[in-house]
């Protein structure tokens, strides 16, 4: 074996060695020994795993999750299960939360709704606005293109209103007020909203039960609540999972200038041209233009976003 080879070798194996025992540092183990990662027989690593702990105390909106309750303890357990080891979605939705919870929180606060539902943001599309279903439902707040006109939003070829994050959370702020007006907490609003009002009222009559925790569902709507309090109970404390990101490392609000337009735009590229930008630029800042022109109605208007010079 050549020399250099032969160092080239040496410095692989001792990085490899020193990763495994800085992983073996970090990653501490619940029964206090120390040893998160061992060596198999073979010389290959072996990591060790463990359930994250359960928090003693838990809320939705100020509304206790009744944590005494066994069934209840367990399905949250599930979810922080499922949940916590996801540490690349994880990390990727805490870089987004910089750029889309200021404008989600400020919409939720303008509509006297609890702060806690843009973790159901998070549960619903992971803060991805390109989030698209099978059945269709579409964006942050995962609308489907026949519910999205009866809460103010525009959906059609050209226009959907469904991508734009301030409209689409002022719209489901509707939803999440209408609930609880019916139901009475926000608890089962956010339930609702995975179900459907009508969902929710019939399993509530049925059984004689209007609290969430006393129902239940079908599977997906039976975890629903629990996925929400478990990445609120991730994302609100990272460092406890591991997740290390930087306020630096977060991706920030998009800075723009507005174009107010009354008439309709043939061809977006070069509107965009003409504005000192790009058709590329114009669809990542104004991700609700889904088609290459812009019809514009009598007496409607678009405020359209660019970035700033």
């Amino acid at each position: 074996m050549k020399p250099r080879k032969r160092s080239i070798i040496y410095f692989l194996s001792g990085l490899l060695i020193g990763v495994l025992i800085i992983t073996g540092i970090a990653l501490k183990k619940a029964d206090g020994s120390g040893n998160a990662v061992e060596m198999s027989s073979d010389g290959r690593p072996q990591y060790r795993w463990y359930a994250p702990e359960l928090p003693t105390a838990i809320d939705f909106a100020g509304e206790p999750a009744p944590l005494d309750k066994w069934e209840v303890k367990e399905k949250l357990d599930r979810e922080l299960l499922v949940n916590s080891y996801l540490h690349g979605s994880q990390l990727y939705i805490l870089k987004l939360a910089g750029r889309y919870f200021p404008a989600i929180e400020e919409r939720l606060k303008a509509n006297g709704i609890p702060d806690d539902f843009k973790y159901v943001c998070v549960a619903e599309s992971s803060l991805n606005q390109n989030a698209l279903s099978g059945p269709g439902a579409a964006s942050f707040w995962q609308f489907m293109k026949d519910s999205g006109p009866g809460y103010g939003l525009e959906v059609n070829d050209e226009v959907d209103e469904r991508f734009n994050v301030v409209k689409a959370t002022d719209a489901a702020c509707k939803y999440f007020q209408a609930a609880h007006d019916k139901f009475g907490t926000w608890t089962a609003a956010a339930a609702a909203y995975n179900c459907g009002v009508t969902g929710y009222a019939n399993q509530s009559d049925f059984q004689q039960a209007t609290n969430y925790y006393d129902l239940i569902f079908p599977d997906e709507t039976n975890r629903y609540v629990y996925r929400v309090l478990a990445l609120k109970y991730i994302l609100s404390h990272p460092k406890a999972f591991g997740l290390e990101l930087s306020s630096s490392e977060e991706y920030r609000p998009l800075k723009y200038r507005t174009v107010t337009v009354d008439k309709t735009i043939d061809n977006l590229t070069e509107f965009a041209k003409a504005n000192g930008s790009s058709y590329k630029m114009l669809k990542i800042y104004n991700p609700w233009l889904r088609a290459h022109k812009l019809t514009v109605k009598n007496g409607k208007k678009y405020d359209i976003a660019f970035p700033n010079q």
